[in-house]
């Protein structure tokens, strides 16, 4: 499943560069930020990376005036990191780029499309 999702992403990634003009990377650092403000670490946590690769990302992404840093209310050792007006545009850069189906996927009856859904649906459990 992971090699399936992997191999077919490829074509998307490079299109959401191009049209974005942001490395990928710091396009999962936007997306995980769209939810609401995160500290570093948790930031980091979310893109399974360490923290020195968040603080990189985020330094870059601050600089293109894409998020912000402010004061944490409950922690003065916290900094939460949070997306601009510019951060929120460029989400919306990215999701108007369609990814689609892999072929052999796309060609599923529309019975194993529903059957696939009912099991990814209980593999990824309540959110």
């Amino acid at each position: 499943m992971i090699a399936l999702v992997v191999d077919s992403r490829g074509d998307w990634r490079r299109k959401v560069v191009e049209a974005s003009g942001i490395p990928f990377s710091r396009v999962r650092a936007l997306r995980q930020l769209d939810a609401g403000p995160l500290t570093l670490r948790e930031l980091a946590s979310a893109m399974t990376i360490d923290a020195p690769a968040a603080t990189v990302a985020v330094n870059d992404l601050e600089a293109r005036g894409l998020v912000e840093r402010n004061p944490h209310p409950d922690d003065a050792r916290a900094k939460l990191v949070s997306l601009t007006t510019a951060g929120r545009r460029a989400l919306a850069t990215v999701r108007a780029v369609t990814e689609h189906a892999p072929p052999r996927l796309a060609a599923l009856p529309p019975r194993d499309i529903d059957a696939l859904e009912r099991i990814l649906a209980v593999v990824r459990g309540p959110r």
